[in-house]
């Protein structure tokens, strides 16, 4: 009897099962050779199609492209040429679907996140994937597989939460942190990496299903996936769960955080939301983001009610402009976010006010601009956060940034402090300028080194020296703004205490950002940095696309 298992396909082989028989047509494949030039620097044998599988075809007669991970490849890893053809891809869906040509993306998840040799280019082009997606479901549904082996973690599991549509099996894991990670990071008592039993309870398919985290559980079976598929196509357009901030937050309130809640706990706040918000007192604890959003508000009084996410309405260069930070509260109820991290709390409370703007300007011709204020150490890494799905937080905030760009809202990004992993593409990486402070303290990177060395298996003194091999793995701000997302470095500038000339020369720099009118991610492929070395392969991955695309 024919073996039917879906999991236990590659990468390609995947794609060729769910789309109709000779239908198959592959983009950029091996043959193109657009392998990542980062790899071999380090000692790594690259693939000619970077792991990653652009095939388009139809599907029961219904147009279709399927991006198909290979998680063999480096864990899945998506670094600059495997995340472009993912990003380029659906830019040119989004055109198609926009100028009346339907076609319906499937992602099928096999991933660790960002490839850690790539750092960088990972976080970047992830938050590119992400924009992408959200437009589009404005048109059709973004459907996305979680199969197995690997799963879906990082950066890739906040863009899995952002699908329309999520079907997994029994035997794939979806989270945002991997179970090393969070015992890496929190300790063993916080996360034992080697009990399966825990992890499946946590962040296996059937326990993702159970709480409402993704829509269909379905066999490993080929034809089970081609069902489930066409039933996402099929079924009417609900409110994503990145929208559903109340509900969330309402669920986090009832959470204790010094107790490891159960599934059935999760699942019952989940469904039965109360009005209760606790009471949080704000300890005013030191922090960039706290300072600069007193130094650009001019001292303004937040109007969140919750004190880890500061929120102000200012005029600014002629305009209302919200400003936006995180910030550290020694007083936080869940331990994991006491130092700035984007956890829980702050993921679903960015999305309440990004969405509120929105919403408030709806019917406005003249949009309030946006700032989010960049100090994020890491994304909260813990039992609770996996169980209660932080990557959704994260995503709620990143789907809340990339539709108010959508909506017309100017969103810039000024990086004071550290940017890392999840919390900056949750709080930044959707903004369609950055600016920085020229900084030495300043850390942007996908990972902690601890956590980046025991993932690759590598000490932290060979981390350091790849770096100088590929830019993109280095953890300054001055490495960051080679690769060409930055606008700007703004030197001389006290970032623990600015005075008024530190202020009014970001200001500048800032109303400079606004008045560009940008509302896409675009800009940062057309920066001096980007065209000359820093995202040579991601244009060439675009330029290429298109001419095969149609």
């Amino acid at each position: 009897m024919m073996n039917t298992s879906f999991i236990e396909l590659k990468g390609r082989e995947r794609a060729l099962a769910l789309l109709d028989e000779n239908s198959f047509n592959e983009l950029l494949g091996p043959f193109d050779q657009l392998e990542s030039p980062h790899l071999a620097p380090q000692g790594i044998v690259p693939e000619s199609d970077d792991g990653l599988v652009i095939a388009r075809g139809t599907f029961n007669g219904q147009e279709m492209i399927v991006l198909s991970i290979e998680g063999a490849f480096q864990g899945g890893g998506v670094g600059e040429v495997c995340g472009s053809k993912i990003a380029g891809s659906l830019e040119r869906v989004l055109a198609d679907n926009k100028n009346g040509k339907k076609i319906i993306p499937v992602i099928i998840f096999d991933t660790g996140g960002v490839r850690l040799q790539e750092a960088n280019y990972g976080l970047l082009i992830i938050s590119e994937i992400q924009s992408a997606i959200v437009a589009l479901r404005d048109y059709v549904p973004v459907i996305g597989l979680i199969p197995g082996n690997v799963g879906s973690f990082g950066g890739m599991s906040i863009t899995a939460a952002l699908c329309s549509d999520l079907i997994m099996t029994n035997t794939a894991r979806f989270g945002l942190n991997g179970p090393e990670v969070i015992e890496q990071e929190a300790g063993i008592q916080e996360f034992n990496s080697r009990d399966r039993k825990l992890i499946w309870d946590t962040i296996g398919g059937k326990a993702r299903f159970e709480t409402g985290l993704v829509d269909q559980l379905v066999e490993d079976d080929i034809t089970a996936f081609r069902a489930a598929i066409q039933t996402a196509i099929d079924k009417k357009p609900t409110t994503p769960r990145t929208h559903q901030v109340e509900r969330f937050l309402s669920a986090i309130n009832q959470l204790d955080p010094k107790v490891k809640h159960t599934r059935t706990e999760v699942i019952g706040y989940l469904n039965n939301p109360v009005n209760e918000v606790p009471v949080i007192e704000d300890a005013k604890t030191p922090g960039r983001g706290r300072t600069w959003f007193a130094a650009l508000t001019a001292n303004a009084v937040s109007v969140s009610d919750f004190p880890g996410v500061l929120v102000a309405d200012i005029p600014f260069n002629g305009k209302l402009t919200r400003f936006i930070a995180v910030v550290s509260n020694a007083s936080n109820r869940y331990p994991r976010a006491v130092h700035g991290e984007v956890g829980l709390q702050e993921g679903w409370v960015l999305a309440k006010y990004i969405r509120q703007a929105i919403e408030e300007d709806a019917t406005n011709a003249v949009k309030r601009n946006i700032v989010a204020i960049i100090d994020v150490p890491s994304q909260a890494y813990g039992y609770n956060e996996e169980m209660l799905g932080i990557h959704y937080a994260c995503a709620a905030s990143t789907d809340a940034y990339a539709t108010a760009r959508l909506r017309g809202h100017a969103v810039t990004g000024l990086i004071v402090g550290n940017a890392i992993s999840g919390a900056f593409l949750a709080h930044g990486l959707q903004s369609s300028r950055l600016i920085a402070l020229n900084d030495q303290e300043i850390n942007v990177q996908a990972m902690s080194k601890q956590s980046a060395a025991r993932i690759t298996k590598r000490t932290i003194a060979e981390l350091e020296e790849a770096t100088k091999k590929v830019p993109a793995m280095a953890y300054d701000i001055v490495n960051f703004y080679s690769l060409g997302a930055v606008d700007v470095l703004i030197d001389g500038i006290n970032a623990d205490a600015p005075d008024a000339d530190a202020v009014k020369k970001v200001n500048d720099e800032l109303a400079k950002a606004i008045t560009a009118g940008d509302f896409t991610l675009g800009q940062r492929l057309k920066t001096e940095p980007a065209i000359t070395k820093g995202r040579i392969s991601s244009i060439l991955v675009r330029t290429k696309l298109a001419e095969q695309w149609n």
